[in-house]
């Protein structure tokens, strides 16, 4: 059977094509530590320590959106190293991109909006932070700080430069 698009695809319904929720992740590495956030009040992760996220807004890349995301968490200017992945997350649709960024420069400050913490942790200071991590954070940064991972790193010569491209 037929859907209504198909039989008349110029009458697409506002919900096509369907869309996936981007959202944009980094892990920055300074030295052997990882930044980490702790959500504020009111915030979807309220009180969780997690790397730096995000949405990507209209007309964004994902890098330049995890950078962005980055430095209005954490006041962190940070510089895409690679691509570390890909998650399905829990919502249905939403999915999530990591990037692996080095620290450029800035100390890391709270935005006091959507964050109330903001830090440079280690490994032993992980285990011994005694608060709650979001785990998925927590697993993927002990996975990067174990030098458990592969990086996709950039292609600068592609045929959509200065657009980034992971191969």
């Amino acid at each position: 059977m037929m859907s209504d698009i198909e039989k008349n695809p110029i009458a697409k319904p506002a919900e096509w094509p369907t869309r996936l929720v981007v959202c944009v992740g980094t892990v920055v590495l300074k030295d052997n530590q990882v930044l980490f956030i702790r959500q504020a009040k009111d915030q979807s992760l309220e009180g969780q320590w997690s790397i730096p996220w995000g949405f990507v807004d209209n007309e964004e890349t994902p890098e330049s959106a995890a950078l962005r995301e980055t430095f209005e968490e954490s006041g962190i200017k940070a510089e895409v190293k690679g691509l570390l992945g890909f998650q399905n997350l829990h919502q249905s649709g939403w999915i999530g991109l990591i990037f692996l960024c080095h620290h450029v420069e800035g100390k890391p400050i709270a935005d006091g909006i959507e964050t109330d913490m903001a830090s440079y942790l280690s490994l032993d200071e992980l285990s011994k932070l005694g608060e709650p991590i979001e785990p998925w954070c927590e697993w993927l940064v002990r996975r990067v700080l174990e030098g458990k991972y592969s990086l996709i790193p950039s292609e600068p010569h592609n045929p959509y430069n200065p657009k980034m491209a992971f191969l």
